[in-house]
């Protein structure tokens, strides 16, 4: 499954996401797939086609620019943080990815969904806050806590988050402060926590970040937590809305 550079523009700056598209006739329901905070590496790109072969329109996005790739976490991570000094850029960063699938010929609009890993799993949930259009969201290992919650009833979508029982950056009182939120709102929400799992437990290159700490690939919360989005994928979104 190829994956073809789809451009699209959030201001000045070029946005270039990897677009997987599934074989026959549109229209495809359509899922993002948010990058985590090195930029747009194998795991979201990988990821986007799985979906693809499962007939999903999958956008492995690009949050940075220029389809950015940092393989130092830490200089990716200041690029994050550059990000979250501006809230509403962000968000709106997120909304024009989320624009940017959701307006191709081939995807049905009223058919989406959003999965993201680390900082995209943070920028899921962001979505779902900011009310999108969006049926499902899944966060794997994300950050929890925001400035700007959700409003009551303000989520569409069945959010779902994946956490690490071990991860440094979701820690137990996040873990409740989001259950708190989403309660609050009103807003249909699952939460699984690996009990042994760190952060980062669904990219195999974890390993290799050594100068991040608290960060580990465990192959079990990844495959489960794979199937639940499966599942809650097929339910949310191969149903064709009438």
């Amino acid at each position: 499954m190829s994956l073809e550079p789809y451009e699209y523009r959030h201001g000045g700056v070029r946005l270039i996401g990897q677009l997987a598209v599934p074989e026959g006739p549109g229209p495809h329901p359509g899922v993002l797939v948010m990058n985590d905070a090195r930029g747009q590496g194998a795991l979201v790109r990988e990821r986007a086609q799985r979906l693809a072969r499962q007939g999903y329109m999958a956008l492995a996005t690009d949050m940075y620019g220029d389809g950015a790739l940092y393989e130092n976490a830490l200089e990716g991570g200041a690029v994050m943080q550059a990000l979250h000094a501006e809230p509403d850029r962000l968000r709106e960063r997120v909304l024009i990815n989320f624009e940017a699938l959701r307006s191709l010929e081939d995807v049905d609009g009223a058919r989406i969904g959003a999965i993201g890993f680390c900082f995209g799993g943070e920028c899921v949930l962001d979505l779902a806050r900011a009310g999108a259009d969006v049926r499902a969201v899944v966060s794997y290992h994300g950050l929890l806590t925001t400035e700007r919650p959700a409003r009551k009833d303000g989520v569409k979508a069945h959010v779902a988050i994946y956490a690490g029982g071990n991860d440094p950056y979701a820690p137990p009182e996040h873990i409740e402060g989001f259950r708190e939120e989403m309660e609050a709102a009103a807003a249909v929400c699952d939460v699984t926590v690996f009990g042994e799992a760190f952060h980062s437990f669904t990219d195999p290159s974890a390993g290799t970040m050594t100068n991040i700490p608290g960060v580990k690939y465990d192959p079990v919360a990844d495959r489960v937590s794979w199937l639940g989005t499966v599942g809650l994928l097929e339910e949310k979104l191969k149903i064709a809305v009438s």
